[in-house]
């Protein structure tokens, strides 16, 4: 039936608008019942699924026609509070309907079954639909519609739908064709609207929520496949709603953040995260209030439905508390020192899309984010992130390891936005969560995106023992020879990035040195005979300090005078301090944190079931414990954030300079362990210990200077948290 006359003449059409009014009368008279409304619409749903072979996404259309037919022929009862009302019937209506095609394996997959579910319920009971509620007074007969009178339904009621209205008279079974989209086949539409675009109040288009998705289609006069994009809600950060700035406008406003892996617009290939924002007009009432309302009913429902969208394993992960506070430290001189210029540019906007509070510090000295994170009042804040290279990081967490309450204090979920010329951990979240390799500020706008998703894992962190006290602690490697010496050696070449670690190793390659010492480790297979006794010494020992000995297992180090201050350098100075007589600040700290139950003081002896390495001379040694060294450097390629295992690597002597720039260079891709070099060894640990035997050279942790000299180190599974999304 295509002529809207023959439409309007059919009694066949009419006598099936009274059938539809009949049953949704029934479900108003039923609201208070749940059973009754489940059973007519059950039975309503299957027989259009196998007796007229309806598609589910016609009962959303032909919901959305009504409304307007019922708008359109009684505009003064049809009021914005009952259209309101109303809506939220059909929607419950629609919902409950196409539940049935689940059990018939139709192509939509609905929740609703047997019963109206929670959901449902509590939205009826939250809105109080009552059958005087739905209904509004007919001004041609005594009657309120959506209800029945004695069971007989009002003729003119009945007209109205089986007839279009006057705006409309050609256009029903237009609209209908125009809003058919392509079902989406696993997830249940929970919201539809039709609205408009800020920019373009002439084209409407058809907006459709489900579980996983976004799905937006133009309204045209065909329908055209093209028009329809899908809108993934992992890539959502968040959704607000607003009014305009005319008072004199009556429509809301909704604002969608994403930032989908989309293909690079100035590159042939590859794919990176770039802002998507999606603003629509809804201006259905002339209520403003009421188009607010529903404007912030949408808004809440895209971001429940983003929140719950999770790709890897949820056991282990927790999320951050919503509303969030933040603080977020900046180190200003890193990198190129245009961190602050990122800050504004990327990750401003980005917290502000998420609805998450942050208070901006400026890191001004050496420390000065370690003191800040030890004397801090941390119940003000949900989560520490810095932005900065991983120097900065490694301050907060010595500071909070440092606190009195350091158990409770190093629970507090950290960040890393990269603002630095490493970013090595940067580097490893985004490695961690699936996605392509990217660099400089794609790697920030993924960095910031995974932290507005919120999405917390346990981290591990290595307590690394020195000849002096106290002890630090690590969360990404321990260098000592070849990589160490780039890594210091390239200060002089921060001006130009992180391309400056490319130029020291070439320049260290023309006169490739040599290290003596001796290396020993415990392998990660192996459980120690004797950590059950170890763990329950909660004594720190330094070799300024009385240890207490293990009987019968002599010293291999004499004790040492301390010449240095074991102290980290945020701007990865190479400067070293000396000690005069009186202590540093740093040794008058308490120690506090876990006691380590794996390592004997550094002058006693190891015990019997470590692996001693019989070469003494190295290239270099390099332990690691996520996967990256730096933005490009895929070190440790099966590492992963809590596996309670250190990566040691080490290079012997002999190797050409040609191989190790080939291992390097196939480090980027985090292939130089399948290169099979004879040079090279990898293995799995759980605590090693290094003695140095060459009088100078550098030992960097984290990037960052300590004591040259004998040290050791042990992991402690999942000790911090760390925001991964």
């Amino acid at each position: 039936m295509e002529d809207p006359d023959e439409m309007e003449r059919s009694s066949q059409l009419r006598h099936h608008a009274r059938r539809v009014m009949n049953a949704i009368n029934t479900v108003v008279e039923n609201l208070h019942d749940p059973e009754k409304v489940s059973s007519v619409l059950a039975l309503v749903g299957k027989a259009h699924a196998l007796k007229h072979k309806v598609e589910p996404m016609y009962f959303k259309i032909l919901s959305g026609v009504m409304l307007e037919v019922l708008s359109e022929d009684f505009p003064e009862f049809f009021t914005a509070e009952v259209q309101m009302v109303w809506t939220k019937l059909m929607g419950a209506v629609y919902w409950h309907v196409t539940g049935a095609y689940t059990e018939l394996s139709k192509r939509l997959f609905l929740r609703g079954r047997g019963t109206l579910c929670a959901e449902q319920q509590g939205e009826l009971r939250h809105t109080a639909l009552s059958a005087a509620d739905v209904g509004f007074r007919c001004g041609r007969c005594p009657q309120v519609h959506g209800t029945t009178a004695g069971g007989q339904q009002c003729e003119s009621a009945a007209a109205a739908l089986s007839r279009t209205p006057r705006v409309s008279v050609s256009a029903v079974r237009l609209r209908m064709d125009q809003r058919i989209t392509e079902p989406d086949h696993f997830s249940p539409v929970s919201l539809y609207g039709e609205f408009t675009l800020t920019g373009n109040r002439k084209v409407r288009y058809a907006v459709s929520l489900t579980e996983r998705d976004l799905i937006v289609q133009r309204l045209t006069s065909t329908p055209v496949r093209r028009n329809k994009v899908v809108l993934s809600l992992k890539d959502c950060v968040g959704c607000r709603a607003y009014r305009g700035d005319d008072n004199a406008d009556p429509a809301a406003y909704l604002a969608v953040y994403l930032y989908p892996l989309k293909k690079r617009w100035w590159m042939s290939s590859g794919v990176s995260r770039q802002r998507v924002e999606h603003c629509f007009r809804l201006a259905a009432l002339q209520d403003p209030r009421a188009n607010l309302e529903e404007a912030e009913k949408w808004a809440r429902a895209v971001r429940e439905r983003s929140a719950r969208q999770q790709n890897r394993d949820e056991v282990s992960m927790n999320k951050l508390s919503r509303p969030c506070r933040m603080m977020l430290l900046v180190n200003p001189q890193s990198g190129k020192g245009q961190a602050l210029t990122l800050y504004n540019n990327h990750i401003q906007r980005m917290l502000s899309e998420a609805g998450i509070q942050h208070t901006l510090v400026i890191t001004e000295r050496q420390n000065h984010a370690r003191e800040l994170v030890r004397e801090a009042d941390l119940s003000q804040w949900d989560a520490l992130v810095i932005m900065s290279g991983d120097g900065l990081l490694f301050e907060v967490i010595n500071g909070l390891l440092e606190r009195p309450d350091w158990e409770e204090a190093i629970q507090i979920p950290l960040g890393i936005l990269p603002g630095g010329s490493g970013n090595a951990l940067a580097a490893s979240i985004h490695h961690y969560s699936g996605a392509p390799q990217v660099s400089s500020e794609e790697l920030l706008v993924s960095c910031g995106f995974l932290m507005c998703k919120g999405l917390v894992s346990p981290m591990d962190l290595v307590c690394i023992h020195l000849s002096s006290c106290p002890r630090v602690f690590s969360f990404l490697s321990l260098a000592w020879g070849f990589v160490a010496d780039v890594d210091i050696e390239s200060e002089k070449y921060r001006h130009v990035g992180s391309a400056r670690f490319t130029v020291c190793t070439l320049v260290r390659l023309a006169s490739l040195r040599v290290y003596k010492g001796k290396l020993a480790y415990l392998p990660a297979t192996d459980l120690p005979k004797h950590e059950e006794s170890l763990r329950n010494k909660k004594t720190l020992h330094c070799n300024n300090q009385p240890p207490t000995s293990v009987p019968g297992r002599p010293s291999t180090v004499s004790p040492r005078v301390n010449t240095f201050h074991n102290s980290c350098h945020s701007n990865n100075s190479l400067k070293v301090r000396k000690v005069e007589s009186t202590p540093s600040r740093s040794t008058n700290i308490s120690l506090t944190g876990p006691s380590d139950s794996l390592l004997p003081p550094l002058d006693q002896l190891l015990p019997s079931d470590w692996v001693v390495v019989q070469e003494e001379d190295f290239v270099l040694v390099l332990a690691m414990y996520q996967s990256h060294l730096g933005e490009d450097m895929m070190a440790a390629p099966g590492s992963t954030l809590d596996e309670g295992v250190i990566h040691l690597f080490y290079v012997r002597a002999g190797i050409s300079r040609a191989a190790l720039l080939k291992m390097f260079l196939a480090m980027e891709k985090g292939t130089h362990l399948a290169n099979n070099c004879q040079h090279l060894v990898h293995a799995k640990v759980r605590a090693f210990r290094l003695e140095p035997y060459t009088p100078k050279g550098i030992i960097t942790v984290d990037g960052e200077v300590v004591e040259y000299g004998p040290v050791q180190a042990e992991v402690h599974r999942g000790l911090a948290r760390i925001i991964t999304g």
